[in-house]
């Protein structure tokens, strides 16, 4: 941990290492997340939002109400001002191509999938315009549930309002298949069409409980970009539970920097980046 003061005197609130290593323990019994000393700004940057919201004096005070408060909903506002949202439409783009080679090879009625890191929104969004142009029908058998840790950004995906710029990489004809353009006070911004929305189930998981709010097995699980947030102990306890949420043939999907390398045992690569279980893992979890 940083042994200096993380301040300066342009800072409106006083902001020492004491704090930022306070913030660290606690974003991590709370959400499992490990910030590394690179994190100091980014923390009094988000964090003093809430301080000026609540009329605070000092990261001292906020800090003694959430650990005085344990059930307080100021631990949410904590956990969403820390937590990391960057996301964009079909983002690692070979990923739903292998979706879609999944979806036409199974006979699975209907096909789950559960993305674990929905944030605003465009990935499962994405993965609703990949399952309609696999099956190519406007209403596929497909239940796709979108969790996150995060209520504000869940709250924004459930909309499925956007930007316009947010398109920028689509196609046209995604474009014009899949979104409404806004007109008058809504100009600038498209919006999900039905089809789209109705395929997705949006729902806030910590991956951190005990027990998560899930039935069922699922096809695929897209789980991409979360695990760097983790430590290795975290990350085998998140992922074993996983495996045994994935069906026999079923695959799961993680970030372009990230492996299962240390659990082999339980996970064999499928292509890039994508994995599926091991005979080992099947026996053990009951998928046979």
């Amino acid at each position: 941990m940083a042994s200096n003061p993380v301040v300066s005197n342009e800072h409106e609130f006083s902001y020492g290492s004491a704090d930022f290593n306070k913030v660290v323990q606690l974003i991590y019994q709370r959400a499992g997340i490990r910030l590394n000393d690179s994190k100091q700004q980014m923390v009094y940057s988000r964090l003093a939002r809430r301080l000026r919201a609540l009329s605070m004096n000092s990261f001292a005070e906020y800090l003694r109400l959430l650990e005085q408060n344990p059930n307080s909903e100021e631990w949410q506002q904590f956990t969403n001002a820390l937590t990391t949202n960057l996301t964009s439409f079909f983002r690692e783009a070979y990923h739903f191509d292998m979706l879609a080679a999944q979806m036409q090879e199974s006979s699975s009625r209907p096909f789950r999938v559960w993305c674990a890191a929905a944030s605003t929104g465009e990935e499962p969004y994405s993965l609703a315009m990949t399952a309609i142009e696999a099956y190519q029908v406007a209403k596929p058998n497909v239940e796709i549930i979108a969790s996150d840790l995060d209520t504000q950004v869940l709250a924004i995906g459930a909309k499925g309002v956007y930007a316009l710029d947010k398109l920028e990489k689509l196609s046209l004809e995604r474009k014009r298949g899949f979104f409404l353009k806004g007109k008058d006070a809504n100009a600038g911004k498209v919006r999900a069409k039905k089809a789209l929305r109705e395929l997705l189930h949006f729902q806030q998981i910590n991956l951190l409980d005990a027990k998560w709010p899930l039935d069922g097995r699922f096809d695929a699980i897209f789980c991409r970009n979360v695990m760097i947030y983790f430590d290795q102990a975290t990350q085998k306890i998140i992922l074993q539970k996983m495996g045994r949420l994935l069906k026999p043939d079923g695959h799961l999907y993680v970030g372009h920097s990230e492996n299962l390398h240390f659990l082999s045992e339980y996970y064999t690569s499928c292509g890039k980046t994508t994995y599926r279980l091991t005979e080992r893992a099947i026996h053990e979890w009951g998928g046979r």
